[in-house]
Formats: C-alpha cells, sequence, structure tokens
C-alpha cells in the first residue's frame, strides 16, 4: 500500500426483517449434512432446481467459467492477450466474478472459479442464495472487492455471493440507529457491501466535504475491511474503521435479513466489528459514523542510505528514538520500510498539523543524517508536503498535478473518478510468496527497549524488506479511540500496539496466474524467497512473542490462528458463531469456527 509517488503534490427498521417463505416454496429446512456436495454428486442440484433459482432471482444467476479458458495451451492468441493486458486494473477485475486481486499463494490457494454466481442487487438476492446453499448443503463464497490475501473470496465447486452490484452510498445528516431511544442523531454514512473505498471516499469526501474512516489501499471492498476490523492512514486519528460502524444489516445462516446494532443483536454487532468477514453471515450494507474533513493532510517522504551494517543499526536505534519522542501521537500514520541493503526508507501521512509544524517536527532528525555523512547520504531527500483536505481523492486535481499519483481505470467509457494508487497495481494479479504480521507492542518504544528493538529490526532486515505500519496500531492514540478498538471483536494487542510490522513478497514481474502457459510462476525462485520472508519474521517475533497477528495480513499457515487473530476474545466470538450459524454454513478457512471443517471446507471432522 505504498503511496509515495503522492509526494509529488504541494499542496428504521425494526428488529428483524424475514424474507417471505413463501419465496422458498417447496423449499424444506433440513439441516447441513457431513459433507458439501459438488458437482458430479448425486445430490447436487439438478439443472432445473438452479433455473428455478434464477427464475427467483430475476435471471441473476450467472454460470462462471475461468476467463483463462483459452489460454490453458496457447497464450498468444488475441483474447487471451487482452485479458493479461487488462489484469493490472483493479477496477477490471472487480466487475469479473471469476476474478480475484491476488492470483494464489504458494503451497497455499490458488484462484478457483465458483460453479455459479448470485449478481445480487438486493437482501433478498442474497438471502435466496444463502437458502439454496443451505438446504442443498453447498459451499457458499461472498464475494464484494475480491481482495482477500488468504483467497477467502473464492473456491471451487461454489455458490458464489457476488455483493459488487450493490454499492450505493448515502449520506445521512442525522442518523439513528433502529431501536434506539435515547441515541443522539449523527452524521453518517450508508455503504452496500459491493462498494470499494475510492468509491466511498468520492462520495463521502469529495462530493460530500466529510470524512469516513476505510481503507488506506483504496481498491479494497467495504464490508470485508470493516469486518476484519480496519486501518487507513489516519487510524491513529479516528480509530479503526469497525469502530465507526453504526449499524449492518446482514442475511443470517436461516435466510433472515437483519437490521444489527447496538441496540439490535448486539452481540452480532460486537462480531462484525472485527471478527473476520464471512463467517457469521452475508453483510449487505454498512452504516458507519463520518467526520469533519480536515483541512490538510500531509505526507513525508525520504530515503536514507547506510554506508555500513553499523551505521545501520545506529540508525534504526535513533529512528526508534525519534518515533517515540515525536511520531508516537495521532498526527501520523502509514510507514517507513527497511531494506537489506540498509537502506531506511520514509513514507509517511500526516493530519491536523500545519507545513511549518510538521516541518520542525522533522528538523532534528533531518539535520542528524546530515552532521553524520560519514555514516549517511540522502537517496531521496526529506520532502514534507500538504494537500487540502477536499482534494485528497479528488481525481481530477490529482490527476492535473500528480499524475504519476494515480492510475486510471482505462476501459472504454470508465467514469474520470475511478482512479487507484499507482503503489498499489503491483497487487493485481500478483501471487504471493510468503506473508506475515505482527503487532508491535508500545512497551518496546520504552528507551531501555530501543537497543533490543533495532537490533530485531536490522536482524530481520537482513533476510526481507521489513515494513513498520504505524496506523495499524492504535497504541499512541487518544483515549477514547484506544477504548473504541477495545470494544470491536479484534485481538486486544492491537489497543497495545504502536505499529503493524509486515514482512511480506510476491511475485514483481506479472500478473502471473498458476496454470496459465506463460504466465505462472517461477516455484523456485518462490521457494527460496518465502524462506526468506520467513526468517526474517522469526527474527522480529524475538521481540514481539504472542502478540497476534492482522487476520487480513497474516501468514496462510499461521498454526495457533485463534490466539493469534483474536486472542482473547475468540471464546466469546465461538459462541456466537454457534449461536446464528450452528451448522457451519459460513466457512471461511481459519475463520471463527472453521476448527470444525477440512481446510477446504467440504467435510466436517
Amino acid at each position: 500500500m505504498n503511496r509515495a509517488h503522492f509526494l509529488k503534490l504541494t499542496f428504521t427498521l425494526s428488529a428483524a426483517i424475514c424474507i417471505p417463505r413463501s419465496l422458498f416454496a417447496g423449499y424444506d429446512t433440513k439441516r447441513f449434512l457431513h459433507k458439501r456436495y459438488r458437482p458430479g454428486d448425486s445430490q447436487w442440484p439438478s439443472e432445473k432446481s438452479w433455473t428455478e433459482l434464477s427464475q427467483k432471482i430475476k435471471g441473476r444467476l450467472i454460470k462462471l467459467e475461468s476467463p483463462f479458458k483459452d489460454c490453458k495451451s496457447e497464450t498468444k492468441n488475441q483474447s487471451c492477450e487482452k485479458i493479461f493486458n487488462s489484469i493490472k486494473n483493479p477496477y477490471y477485475i472487480g466487475d469479473d466474478p471469476a476474478l480475484t486481486q491476488i492470483s494464489g499463494w504458494l503451497n497455499a490457494w490458488t484462484a478457483s472459479v465458483s460453479v455459479y454466481a448470485v449478481r445480487a442487487e438486493d437482501s433478498g438476492d442474497v438471502a435466496a442464495a444463502v437458502n439454496f446453499a443451505r438446504i442443498n448443503n453447498l459451499r457458499l463464497v461472498i464475494k464484494g472487492g475480491g481482495h482477500s490475501y488468504q483467497g477467502t473470496s473464492n473456491a471451487p465447486d461454489s455458490l458464489l455471493v457476488w455483493t459488487k452490484a450493490m454499492n450505493k452510498v448515502e449520506l445521512h445528516d442525522a442518523f439513528i440507529p433502529s431501536g434506539s431511544n435515547d441515541q443522539a442523531p449523527q452524521k453518517a454514512v450508508t455503504i452496500g457491501a459491493g462498494a470499494i473505498w475510492m468509491q466511498v471516499y468520492n462520495a463521502v469526501s469529495v462530493k460530500g466535504g466529510r470524512y469516513v474512516q476505510g481503507g488506506g489501499c483504496a481498491t479494497v471492498g467495504v464490508a470485508g475491511l470493516i469486518q476484519s476490523g480496519g486501518f487507513g492512514s489516519y487510524s491513529k486519528n479516528y480509530g479503526l474503521a469497525s469502530a465507526s460502524l453504526l449499524e449492518a444489516e446482514i442475511v443470517t445462516a436461516d435466510g433472515e435479513i437483519l437490521i444489527v446494532n447496538a441496540y439490535q443483536y448486539p452481540d452480532l454487532f460486537w462480531a462484525l466489528k472485527g471478527g473476520g468477514g464471512g463467517s457469521f453471515g452475508v453483510v449487505t450494507k454498512v452504516t458507519l459514523k463520518t467526520h469533519d474533513l480536515p483541512a490538510w493532510f500531509g505526507i513525508v517522504s525520504g530515503t536514507i542510505q547506510a554506508k555500513s551494517d553499523q551505521a545501520f543499526k545506529k540508525l534504526l536505534e535513533y529512528f526508534v528514538a525519534f518515533y517515540s519522542e515525536q511520531l508516537f501521537n495521532p498526527h501520523w500514520g502509514e510507514q517507513i520500510r527497511l531494506y537489506s541493503d540498509n537502506r531506511l526508507v520514509i513514507d509517511m501521512n500526516i493530519i491536523n498539523l500545519e507545513l511549518q509544524q510538521a516541518k520542525e517536527i522533522w528538523k532534528t532528525f533531518e539535520e542528524w543524517i546530515n552532521t553524520n555523512k560519514q555514516d549517511f547520504t540522502w537517496e531521496s531527500p526529506l520532502n514534507v508536503a500538504l494537500l487540502p483536505g477536499k482534494y485528497m481523492w479528488n481525481a481530477e486535481i490529482i490527476g492535473k498535478y500528480a499524475p504519476s499519483a494515480i492510475v486510471h481505470d482505462d476501459r472504454e467509457g470508465a467514469p474520470l473518478e475511478n482512479i487507484f494508487w499507482s503503489g498499489d497495481q503491483e497487487q493485481a494479479g500478483q501471487f504471493w510468496y510468503s506473508y506475515h504480521s505482527a503487532w508491535l507492542p508500545g512497551q518496546l518504544l520504552q528507551k531501555s527497549k530501543h537497543e533490543s528493538l533495532a537490533q530485531a529490526l536490522f536482524a530481520a532486515s537482513r533476510h526481507w524488506t521489513v515494513g513498520l505500519h504505524f496506523n495499524k496500531g492504535m497504541a499512541g492514540a487518544s483515549s477514547s479511540v484506544i477504548q473504541s478498538a477495545k470494544n470491536t471483536a479484534m485481538n486486544p494487542s492491537v489497543s497495545q500496539a504502536f505499529a503493524l510490522a509486515i514482512i511480506a513478497g510476491g511475485t514483481e514481474e506479472g500478473p502471473v496466474f498458476p496454470g496459465v502457459s506463460g504466465h505462472e510462476p517461477d516455484l523456485e525462485r518462490a521457494q527460496r524467497n518465502a524462506s526468506h520472508i520467513d526468517k526474517a519474521m522469526k527474527e522480529l517475533r524475538k521481540v514481539a512473542t504472542n502478540t497476534g497477528s492482522y487476520v487480513s495480513e497474516s501468514y496462510f499457515f499461521e498454526p495457533d490462528w485463534q490466539q493469534s487473530f483474536w486472542g482473547s476474545n475468540y471464546i466469546k466470538l465461538h459462541k456466537i458463531k454457534q449461536k446464528y450459524d450452528p451448522d457451519g454454513l459460513f466457512f471461511v478457512r481459519h475463520g471463527v469456527g472453521s476448527e470444525g471443517w477440512s481446510d477446504d471446507g467440504f467435510e466436517k471432522i
């Protein structure tokens, strides 16, 4: 989620709404068996059954096939080349139910096509799909943005609920959650589950003059981010995205459509705030609190080259001290990256500071580098810049003054506002080697811990690039922001962490797709790189023991995933799962309750 190119800028419903049972006349309500059915099984639904489902949802059932079907044996044909020329466009990927942002993960998963997809336009369509999957013992998959690193939004031999068309964004001046008698009206926004964050920022900030806490990578789906917890560049100021959730509409395993909030189904509402997407039902819309749009957003960038290993260790220890004294507060977000060639890259964001204030804060750091020229050089000079808040996601303004910061959806007829940060393009069609994250506890910023933290960061960087995402940890935020994080289902470690360390890597060339001749990943190279990534995280874990990791940006093979992803909250989450989905219709590998199923979600164990 590198947006360094941007630095060129200088400036009421009741408790439950039920689908009428008459809509499913002829269906029985039998419970799941021990096995979900696949095509070819005698119990797989007949063509007549699929036709009846299609008729119930007004023809919005799609028979899917791989877009690479013509590429298996011949990659030079025109249609195949067109796909691979388009696949680096996340909007192109998002408009095809058979595609996902990531193409796979070494020895873990490969993007697969569902047999059928329901192109849901409303919650009734979703309920029809849920009921059909339950009655027929089918593997059900949910996809909005399709940005899952762990591959949870796709599965072979499945029925896909595709919420892409449910992308309406509606602003409220005085929203009151359903069932509330004493809640004061709030400014808010209701967002359909299929929307991505760039669409939301365009509606809320560019056109509406408000701010909503969403994702930094703007092609991520809204519903998935909220359910995983959710971070944006300014989370230390506004809090977790899930903490802004005021209300949600969700289709549960029994086909009911519920409006959940702090007053109605509060247990399920809590679970949706970080309990993981796809485990408790199909979220069809969310309502989030909005904020005044800041006058300014800002950035700080620069790259420092240390001339020796010893100098790099010295730099890391100095930066840790500098961060703890000057940057450990709600004004700063985003990241630094540490490279094995002894480079430190700064790519941080600013909020609620004037330009001179920000420059003054970094003055000491810059002077220290300049007075130690025998050890350091500026590969790219320190740059501090501000941008008026109303222009932050404005496609026209950014395209005019910083065209390299963004990439446009280049398809004919695409709206001007279909943009994405150029640094995010590499994820489209990428294949992961390995991916790790770890919460770094705030106590590591104590002066007595600076040296050991710097040593661990140095040791990790010998194996692979290390990223410290300061906005993905609530320590250093205001007490109210920290308390709101504690009221979510996320691992409580997030409230005590000053940053999330991410050590990850995937194919840089691309796009890459396993099984597609001429576009397959180099598996030997992938295996070598995965080993380096895994070793790097082991070094960092020496100082960040048992702190857990972020469910959406984590290791596919996490051994103690319940504790790692949710910590002490897992027991409560599991009880809620059993209450609302006792038969496990909603399956996500390493999701709440998934320990009762095989890794592919087809058989109970």
